[in-house]
């Protein structure tokens, strides 16, 4: 099984599994997200996992947690 690391992880995860947050509560619904065996990371709404997903290369995630950690999508 391929190990991704990214901005948002600094541990590598193995591709294909779903994870939280570690900011989130243990029930608490959130963003999930799981990294590709071919590259790019894929992103769904907890409460809704057969809603959809948005997928991502790993630079257009990684520019995006970094966008969110420097607080460019603050209200």
């Amino acid at each position: 099984m391929s190990m991704q690391t990214s901005a948002a992880s600094a541990a590598p995860r193995p591709a294909g599994v779903w994870f939280k947050s570690g900011r989130s509560a243990p029930d608490a619904n959130c963003v999930e997200v799981r990294y590709l065996a071919g590259g790019g990371v894929e992103v769904r709404n907890s409460k809704r996992p057969e809603g959809g997903s948005l997928i991502f290369t790993d630079e257009e995630f990684d520019a995006w947690v970094g966008g969110a950690k420097d607080g460019d999508f603050d209200r």
